[in-house]
């Protein structure tokens, strides 16, 4: 399944002191992982921070055994790994200063991936995150853009699932191995993401989260998308650290402005202050990234949903937060009808229910 390239690279990738911008510089000169290890002492030293002694620890490397482990069981687990010189490996990750060496995947990277789009922000998310994750991800989803998150709780999730449920891709890239799937619950997500997608991990499929993971996690969440969109965090966010490295690789970064008293809008505010793009609606975002997105007619706009006379007045009503009790008041409709409307309502995708109230997507 795997050829002796992808055995060299995830040998460089065990050497002590040899990280990701090294290597990198080491593809640059020899091209090859096979041709790093069978250049001499002093061909190595000469690429630069790599010097006698990393030189050495190249030519010495003798855990083979750890090696052909690995590859083992990413074959019987049906992980695939791309090597930093692979053909699959993503294009836009290369160009950053620090691409991994390697990438383990479950699932699959398409061409059309290119077209990724990060979506982050807060674990803690209010409603009114929810809303706005859900209602960008899914319109962003429709014009065929891979939606790019990191499973965690919150934000993340709400984005994958607003992806799939356009029938869309998404791409989630973990702080832990591929098979360490991280937090339990977001397991059947992570299958879901698989069928539609890939996630994806520098570290080994069997390594658990780690504190330090996930920094080093958020630079691949920017470095595969041509933009990351933060769309609510704390002021100490872990989204605010996607967005400075997206800021740093040369990439977009949208901000959706939020209320000035909510501690979970401090973050995309402050990104705003810095110069952030302002996101109210998708054009903002389309019309930024013209140069990376062909004009793609949304699917909406072919597939118009079709509404009855009742299914219109309880539609239009639900501007605010409302019961199903509410609506039979202010519509005059019985609740057996108004719970069917709902509940049709809610399949079309044009309302959501939050906290026992219907409302509009925003």
């Amino acid at each position: 399944m795997f050829n002796e390239e992808t055995r060299f690279c995830l040998a460089l990738n065990e050497i002590k002191d040899l990280g990701p911008v090294l290597v990198k510089r080491l593809f640059k000169k020899f091209n090859f992982a096979k041709k790093i290890f069978s250049s001499s002492i002093e061909e190595l030293a000469e690429v630069e921070g790599i010097g006698i002694e990393r030189a050495k620890r190249i030519k010495e490397f003798n855990n083979w055994n750890e090696i052909d482990r690995t590859m083992k069981l990413c074959e019987k687990r049906e992980i695939k790994i791309y090597p930093f010189n692979a053909a699959q490996y993503p294009g836009l990750l290369k160009e950053i200063y620090d691409p991994p060496v390697v990438l383990f995947c479950k699932g699959e990277i398409k061409p059309e991936d290119h077209l990724g789009l990060a979506i982050v922000g807060s674990r803690n998310l209010s409603e009114y995150g929810r809303r706005v994750t859900d209602r960008l991800a899914s319109e962003l989803a429709s014009f065929g853009i891979t939606i790019v998150s990191g499973l965690a709780r919150g934000i993340d999730s709400v984005a994958h699932r607003a992806a799939l449920s356009q029938g869309g891709r998404t791409i989630a890239v973990l702080g832990s191995g591929v098979l360490y799937i991280y937090p339990s619950e977001n397991k059947t997500l992570a299958e879901k993401i698989i069928q539609n997608g890939a996630i994806l991990s520098e570290f080994y499929p069997e390594e658990g989260p780690k504190k330090e993971n996930f920094p080093k996690r958020n630079r691949i969440i920017s470095g595969i998308s041509i933009g990351t969109v933060v769309t609510e965090a704390a002021i100490n966010s872990g989204a605010l650290i996607t967005a400075s490295l997206a800021l740093e690789q040369g990439r977009e970064v949208f901000a959706v402005p939020g209320n000035i008293t909510s501690k979970n809008s401090e973050g995309t505010n402050y990104l705003i202050q810095k110069g952030a793009k302002v996101v109210t609606k998708i054009e903002d975002i389309l019309e930024e990234l013209s140069h990376f997105i062909p004009l793609l007619k949304k699917k909406s706009e072919t597939e118009t949903v079709a509404l009855d006379d009742d299914e219109k007045t309880v539609f239009n009503i639900l501007e605010e937060p409302l019961t199903a009790d509410e609506v039979v008041l202010k519509t005059g409709i019985k609740i057996t009808k108004v719970l069917e409307i709902l509940l049709k309502l809610e399949i079309k995708r044009l309302i959501i229910k939050a906290e026992g109230k219907f409302m509009r997507r925003i």
